[in-house]
């Protein structure tokens, strides 16, 4: 008698059944995905942004294909924080024609540990592992597997009990999108509930997701590679990350601003383009940065942040969320005069006072995975839907 595993097919993995990365690194193991390309990550040397942007948020496997059996290796790498709750395994989700059919994790693996105090970090090898999804239904469907949104995690080996072959271009639109660790997903329940993976999912179009959790901070480099990413509807999310780093004051904001936007131009000359600004975050409406972890809530087992700058610095130039919206209202509306294809979104349409009140943030700085879904809900309506600056008017 011969089993489903005596016939198992092994599929190279390529750039042609993944989608949402920008570049395959060829590793000891296997390919680890990036959504930054080489040339960007060796012109930065943050190792907060090497870290964020293999983690693998909005990033697919995709494929046709007759199989009802999968198996994928993969070799994560975990993040530990000394003296707080171990972090939960990252979820693989599975996407049958479309609709969700099951989920998964990979136990082990490398783990980085991460001194908050010292901004020291301990790197530990471990092993990959296997998760395997069964019973899917017979006939040829389309198969995906998202990955952990929040977990770097390089693709190994890849089985089916049947043949592959790349999903057909079914002509959906693509949407490129870049904001900080919100947009990223920290806090999501799992790596289709994003808000903007929920969001796209709602509007029907392609994801390439580079939120960049904590280094959405207008580099030169995020700008120039959405300008050679092919897209047809492009967003940046602005704000929260400049104001947690106290990383500029306005004086050199405005022209970095417009140098991002520029930039898009240059290679999405007249695609529509969204400029959201922050959602609600009570600690940093008026408050300058640089944000601060609280360690007197890590000794209670709970991670939260804080800001410590001096709302009177804002007369020098400090930025706040309110004034990051302000200006960043005002670009709009200044560059819309010569750009009909540019729009402005105020954050707070996303999350706001009510619901604050409602869906707190449980560390004062990120959703929660219900706030998530509400975002993407709403994002959806605002963005895709009758006169929303994404609509599809090709009908």
């Amino acid at each position: 008698m011969h089993t489903t595993e005596d016939h198992w097919i092994t599929t190279p993995i390529t750039a042609d059944i993944l989608r949402g990365a920008l570049e395959l690194e060829r590793t000891a193991h296997g390919v680890l995905p990036h959504r930054l390309p080489a040339w960007a990550r060796a012109q930065c040397a943050d190792p907060q942004l090497a870290m964020v942007e293999a983690q693998p948020s909005g990033v697919r496997l995709a494929f046709r294909t007759r199989a009802t059996a999968v198996e994928l290796d993969t070799l994560p790498t975990k993040r530990v924080y000394s003296g707080a709750p171990p972090r939960p395994d990252g979820v693989y989700e599975l996407l049958v024609d479309g609709r969700p059919a099951g989920q998964a994790s990979v136990t082990g693996g490398n783990t980085v540990t991460i001194d908050m105090a010292t901004g020291a970090t301990e790197n530990r090898p471990g092993p990959a592992g296997t998760l395997r999804f069964t019973d899917l239904p017979g006939g040829a469907k389309d198969v995906e597997i998202w990955l952990p949104h929040n977990e770097i995690t390089e693709l190994v080996a890849l089985r089916t009990d049947a043949p592959i072959e790349p999903v057909p271009d079914r002509g959906r639109k693509v949407w490129l999108h870049h904001g900080s660790s919100i947009s990223h997903g920290s806090d999501a329940a799992s790596p289709t509930t994003t808000w903007p993976a929920l969001a796209a999912s709602l509007g029907g179009v392609e994801l390439i997701n580079l939120g960049m959790g904590g280094s959405a901070l207008l580099d030169p480099f995020t700008a120039r590679t959405m300008r050679d990413t092919p897209a047809d509807l492009i967003s940046v999310k602005i704000g929260i990350n400049l104001v947690n780093a106290d990383l500029m004051r306005l004086r050199a904001f405005t022209p970095a601003v417009h140098g991002f936007l520029d930039t898009i131009r240059e290679g999405h000359p007249t695609a529509p383009l969204l400029v959201v600004s922050p959602i609600l975050c009570p600690i940093q409406e008026d408050t300058p940065g640089p944000l601060a972890f609280d360690f007197s809530a890590l000794a209670a087992g709970k991670m939260r942040f804080r800001a410590t700058g001096d709302p009177a610095e804002r007369a020098a130039g400090k930025l706040t969320l309110g004034v990051i919206r302000d200006e960043l209202s005002r670009i709009v509306r200044q560059r819309a005069a010569d750009d009909p294809h540019l729009h402005y979104l105020d954050g707070r349409e996303l999350y706001g006072e009510a619901d604050v009140a409602e869906l707190p943030l449980p560390d004062e700085l990120h959703p929660d995975a219900a706030a998530h879904r509400r975002m993407g809900e709403r994002f959806a309506a605002l963005a895709f839907t009758a006169d929303g600056p994404f609509a599809d008017h090709s009908a």
